[in-house]
């Protein structure tokens, strides 16, 4: 399933940091959360379904072993890409029955 999910990744993670299903400034849509693996030091994206809220973006998960969840805990310092801009941000992670990451803006946008 895993390999499954990364293939699928491969394909959705360009089209929507391009923008494409991104969120209005209010609304849920299509996101790419990017953070540093916990292991490797690596860079590391999955696309998610975020909600916008203004400059915030959240995203959530139920799974509690999710890779993403792990390596954002271990290093809040992220980006989130929508309407095809990188957004430096600071995540913020909330655990519980329903695993909510809120991402906030630090400094300035940089292009990818």
């Amino acid at each position: 399933m895993a390999r499954v999910l990364r293939s699928v990744n491969r394909v959705v993670r360009p089209i929507v940091k391009a923008g494409l299903g991104s969120p209005l400034p209010v609304g849920l849509g299509a996101v790419v959360l990017g953070a540093t693996g916990r292991v490797s030091g690596e860079p590391r994206e999955v696309p998610l379904l975020g909600l916008r809220v203004g400059d915030r973006v959240f995203v959530s998960t139920v799974r509690e072993r999710s890779q993403w969840l792990r390596n954002v805990e271990a290093n809040p310092r992220t980006a989130v890409w929508y309407c095809g801009r990188r957004h430096e941000t600071a995540a913020r992670v909330q655990r519980g029955p329903l695993n909510v990451v809120t991402l906030e803006p630090v400094g300035g946008d940089s292009r990818d």
